[in-house]
Order: structure tokens, then sequence, then C-alpha cells
């Protein structure tokens, strides 16, 4: 029991930082959102046939498949979407670090809802490193367009799409649950699949498909990313919410841009400068500050990643 927690551990921790590289590879030479679209069908797809075909359960319910639309539509389209399309204009690491903005917009959240409760005093200083974070990642060059600036329209792409990942992660929290775990999984990823298809086909994306000069590491990036990525990474992690706390499971969130950020800058040169190491210290100390205060409160259904 203990190797396989350290072995889910890992490939939660290792393959998840590493989907943001292999989205960067994918989408040099495959359109972003058809690429995702494609991912995530074929592995909802995969997951729906284990299912029916060797597991012998039921087939999704109407609940089911409603609940996966929406959630799909939240935290795939909204969500992964996001981080494929600004992947074409951040470098993968940064685009990690802005990710793991996420448990800031679920105290948020959590907190302006109806009901909501106030956060405490060290869930607001996590906050305020978060933004400090993002203030030194981005700077004060982007705007001006100064040397070793991040794409400003690709830093607000995926601060936005951390807010629809955060809001589909609470919907999936009140959703009645699935009728199988997998059948959980697989409808919202197959639905989302087919949502980010519908949006890169209305946004022009057919047209600048050409199979003949896909390059090998798109091919390699993607069969990684629908294997990897979709199908193995959930594995682990849903052995690692039966068997461990949500809030172990969880630190994946402040893990993974750790990861992302040493394998962009080793694989896909780039760069690593000392301001990026400084806000990547300050927004993980935010998001480990956050999701110690908050555990306990922090639910497996919640923190579902399908994002990257």
């Amino acid at each position: 029991m203990h190797a396989r927690l350290l072995a889910a551990f890992a490939a939660v921790y290792v393959i998840w930082g590493s989907t943001y590289l292999a989205i960067r590879f994918a989408v040099e030479t495959l359109p972003p959102l058809l690429m995702a679209g494609a991912r995530f069908t074929i592995a909802g797809l995969i997951l729906l046939l284990f299912s029916r075909l060797v597991q012998h359960a039921e087939r999704p319910s109407r609940n089911d498949w409603r609940t996966g639309l929406v959630s799909g539509a939240l935290l795939l389209l909204g969500g992964n979407g996001a981080v494929v399309w600004a992947e074409t204009r951040v470098p993968s690491g940064i685009a990690a670090l802005l990710v793991a903005v996420v448990p800031l917009w679920m105290v948020l959240l959590d907190w302006w809802r109806p009901g909501g409760r106030r956060p405490g005093t060290p869930v607001f200083v996590g906050l305020a490193l978060g933004l400090v974070g993002l203030g030194l990642l981005v700077g004060p060059d982007a705007v001006h367009g100064g040397g070793g600036a991040v794409s400003t329209i690709g830093a607000v792409v995926l601060i936005a799409g951390s807010l629809s990942w955060a809001i589909g992660s609470l919907f999936t929290k009140q959703a009645p649950r699935p009728t199988t775990a997998i059948n959980g999984s697989g409808t919202q990823m197959f639905a989302g699949g087919l949502c980010l298809l519908v949006a890169g086909t209305f946004g022009g994306e057919l047209s600048r498909l050409d199979f003949a000069h896909v390059a090998e590491r798109s091919l390699l990036g993607f069969l990684y990313l629908v294997t990897f990525g979709s199908l193995i990474g959930f594995t682990a992690y849903f052995y690692l919410l039966a068997h461990t706390t949500a809030a172990k499971a969880a630190t994946y969130a402040y893990v993974n841009p750790v990861v992302a950020v040493l394998l962009g800058w080793a694989f896909a040169h780039e760069p690593l400068t000392m301001r990026t190491i400084l806000a990547a210290a300050v927004i993980l100390a935010g998001v480990a500050i956050i999701t110690v205060a908050r555990d306990g409160r922090v639910s497996p259904r919640v923190e579902r990643r399908a994002a990257a």
C-alpha cells in the first residue's frame, strides 16, 4: 500500500506537471482547441467503453450526462481551453504558475456565494502572496512590451480560465454523485471534449489543420496527453482520493508548477529568470498557505483536475 501511494503521488506530481510541456509541443503544429477537444473526447470514450465492456457497469444516466456537460464546459472548455490557447503565446512554465492561482479563486468564490464563510487571516495572507506573485510574474514590462515580458492577453486568458475552472469545481461539488466514478469522469471528458471541438471549429481552426505538416513531437505530445495526462493521471489521482486525505492529494496544486517550469527550461529552452523563480516561490507559498488553512474543507470532487 505504501509503495502504491508513493507511485500514485509521483504520477500526479510528475505527469500532471509535465502535461504543460506536452501541450507546448502539441500546439506547435496542431490547432490548440481542436487538439484538446480530440484529446478529451478520445480519453472520455475509452473510459466509457472500459466501464461498459470491462467492468460491466450501468450506462451513464441522464444526470451523469447533464453534470458532465456543464462541468466539462467549465473545466475543460473554459479551463483547459484557456491553457492550450495561451500556450501558443506564453511559456509552459509560466502558464502552470498562472494556473496555480485556482485555489485563490476557490476561496473568493466560496466566500462570495450565498451562505459562504469568510476566510480566516492565514487565507488572506495566502491571497495577498498570490497577488504579489502574479504582479512579479507578469511585471510592468508586460504592459510596455519590455524584454522578457509575459504576453498580457495570454496572462489574462489564463487567469480567466482559472476562474472558469474554479466555478466548474464548485458546481461539481454541489452536483449529484455519478452512477460510477468512471462514468462521471468519462462523461465529463467526452462532453467537454465535444465543446472544445465545437469551439475550435467555430474559431476557424479547421482551416489551420494540416496533417501533412504535423511535427512528430506534436503528435507525441498529443498521445502523451491522451494516455498519461488523462488516463493514467486521473487513475492515480482517484487512487489517492480513496487512500489518503483530499488535502494531501491536493498538494499537486503547488508541485505541478515547479515541475512544469523545470521541464520547460530543460527541454523547451524556456527562460528561467530570477524574477520567474522569485514569483514562483511567492505564488506557491500563497497557494500552500491557502491549502493548509482549508485542510478539512477541501472536497475530493472539488479538486479534480482535468486541465492540463
